[in-house]
């Protein structure tokens, strides 16, 4: 496994393997309206093979698998990948990264990644998805983004990037520099309005928790991040005393099509 790890960001291999069960009740679900997206812009039906491209715990993976498609999770973090088998035991997981996928070439129709290809934004991660997709084949990008419009969302956002450091996220758009992408298509760009409703512990605190770089904090600094955020839930009207709270998200999701030309095998320089 410290072959498969030691490509990840420290932020990630380190924050989610410690965080692994915040995650589950600290991220929102999907919206309804990503069915049909899956469905038609990315064609998924029985019959058809995708990839959930760094699955995590498996947030994601129930709607692929509500497509009727056979679902292939890679998940490199051991701790994300258990929960995901137990979650799904009808999925093949496999441990892997975007580097260094563990399947044949032109031997799948969809890759998702889902509120993970920003870990991954890099020519060689691209050309590895390329060559495991059929030609016309498909990749799915999708996150689940706070919605900052709204102050305290904001304040929230604000207290949780301050720890960032230099781990990748989706609102820096560094993301969006790998395209366009030899081999690949335009990117098509759809948004939907979601929310993660629940108690305040899950909906706010957690979510931060989640948050790899936070849980990658040492205890100390860990314990002052849960502070402000009691400190924000207490002084913010719309959270305080309330049994039931909502987070409001935007799911951005984009898809791009795999054309049947030859990409050359990404060779790093410092090898």
């Amino acid at each position: 496994m410290t072959d498969v790890n030691s490509s990840i960001h420290q932020a990630a291999a380190s924050g989610f393997s410690q965080t692994a069960d915040k995650y589950v009740l600290g991220r929102p679900e999907y919206p309804a309206e990503l069915n049909h997206w899956l469905n038609v812009q990315l064609g998924l039906k029985p019959g058809t093979t995708v990839v959930d491209l760094g699955a995590g715990t498996g947030k994601f993976t129930s709607l692929l698998e509500a497509t009727g498609a056979e679902v292939i999770a890679i998940e490199p973090i051991d701790e994300m990948r258990t929960l995901l088998v137990s979650a799904h035991p009808g999925v093949k997981a496999l441990a892997g990264t975007a580097n260094a996928i563990p399947l044949e070439d032109d031997s799948v129709d969809v890759v998702v990644c889902a509120q993970a290809f920003h870990w991954f934004a890099t020519k060689e991660a691209l050309a590895e998805i390329h060559r495991v997709l059929k030609p016309g084949g498909r990749l799915g990008l999708v996150w689940n983004v706070r919605d900052e419009s709204v102050n305290w969302v904001a304040e929230l956002g604000r207290i949780a990037n301050s720890h960032s450091g230099d781990a990748p996220r989706y609102n820096t758009g560094d993301w969006r520099k790998v395209f366009p992408f030899k081999g690949f298509g335009p990117l098509h760009e759809a948004h939907f309005a979601n929310r993660h409703v629940g108690s305040a512990e899950d909906v706010v605190l957690n979510r931060v928790r989640s948050i790899s770089y936070i849980a990658a904090l040492p205890a100390a600094e860990q314990a002052k991040v849960d502070q402000q955020i009691h400190d924000l839930i207490e002084n913010e009207p719309a959270l305080k005393g309330k049994e039931v709270v909502t987070l409001p998200y935007d799911t951005a999701a984009f898809y791009t099509v795999r054309e049947a030309i030859e990409v050359f095998k990404f060779q790093d320089p410092n090898a």
